[in-house]
């Protein structure tokens, strides 16, 4: 008799499910981004958005909630009700170098969303002032070697990622060189620019028309492939750092809690979405590489990554102010 009740209680469930993910969606959606309007994770939001939108027949808006490094957006995305009408663009400040950084968040990045899809990523590259007398990753160790502590490098502040890829390149290599915490990635560009630091690591979609201007000098993109944006600069592997990887990265995530057939459905669509050619071409055109994936195969991802900042975090000594 139990085991028949079972049975009926499953067929029950199963039903209210399939009857739940047909119904829905049946009002507007928003995608929440813990950034700015015209960052990247806005932009594509944005390129991501709108098929999306089409598929799903309904109108989606992108609701930015910057602040806090990315701590106010992530927290009203996982305080959101897990209805399916909430998206959270997540990236590898939110899911990744946050949670190394702050001794205490108001949300888990785990255990408060569950993962829709990887969206895309791009390696971000160490380039230099062009006036130093240096052309590859090797001649810049050497040369900053011989310069113990007269030498920086700026980030986009405290505990960016920008800040650990600084801070991975001195362990690896044993260098000495001052860390400058700039107020964003675009200050700490100018910064570069201005002559008032030597060398910083950069999303390739920022600094990319500086390199190919002769503005700054690109010696190694921090990825496993060379970018399509900055193809004749080589990878860190390939300059002498094999174990030298690290992206920006962005991906769909929602409160932990979204019935299941929703959260199958917005994996099937956005994986649909992100196999098209005019949204991949959009995306490489801002130096990102386009890759899809399953909730369980981000989840994964994210979990990886916020193992590997919290290494690095520890290591380094790096806190949020």
């Amino acid at each position: 008799m139990k085991q028949w009740i079972g049975f009926v209680l499953g067929i029950s469930i199963a039903s209210a499910g399939s009857a739940l993910a047909q119904s829905w969606p049946s009002k507007p959606l928003r995608i929440v981004i813990a950034q700015a309007p015209g960052s990247a994770t806005d932009v594509i939001s944005r390129v991501v958005a709108n098929p999306l939108s089409e598929s799903l027949g309904q109108p989606i808006v992108i609701d930015a909630r910057p602040g806090a490094g990315g701590v106010l957006g992530t927290e009203v995305a996982a305080r959101s009700a897990p209805d399916g009408y909430t998206l959270f663009m997540a990236n590898n400040s939110t899911h990744g170098s946050n949670p190394a950084v702050y001794a205490k968040l108001p949300y888990d990045a785990v255990k408060d969303f569950a993962p829709i899809s990887f969206v895309a990523s791009v390696p971000y590259v160490l380039v230099v002032d062009p006036k130093l007398p240096v052309n590859s990753l090797q001649e810049f160790i050497a040369y900053v070697k011989s310069r113990p502590g007269k030498m920086n490098y700026a980030s986009a502040g405290n505990g960016s990622t920008h800040h650990f890829c600084g801070e991975l390149l001195k362990s690896m290599t044993g260098i000495d060189i001052q860390h400058i915490p700039y107020k964003g990635s675009g200050p700490g560009i100018a910064g570069l620019l201005g002559g008032e630091v030597s060398m910083m690591f950069s999303n390739v979609a920022d600094i990319g028309p500086q390199v190919k201007g002769g503005k700054v000098r690109a010696l190694a993109v921090t990825a496993t492939k060379r970018s399509s944006t900055l193809p004749e600069v080589p990878t860190m592997a390939e300059a002498g750092l094999p174990d030298f990887v690290i992206t920006s990265w962005f991906g769909l995530l929602v409160p932990a809690g979204t019935p299941a057939p929703i959260v199958a459905r917005l994996n099937a669509e956005t994986v649909k979405v992100l196999g098209r050619a005019e949204v991949k071409a959009t995306l490489a055109a801002q130096g990102l590489e386009v890759a899809g994936s399953t909730p369980e195969q981000f989840a994964a991802h994210i979990k990886s990554e916020i193992g590997r900042f919290g290494q690095i975090a520890k290591a380094a000594g790096i806190k949020a102010e």
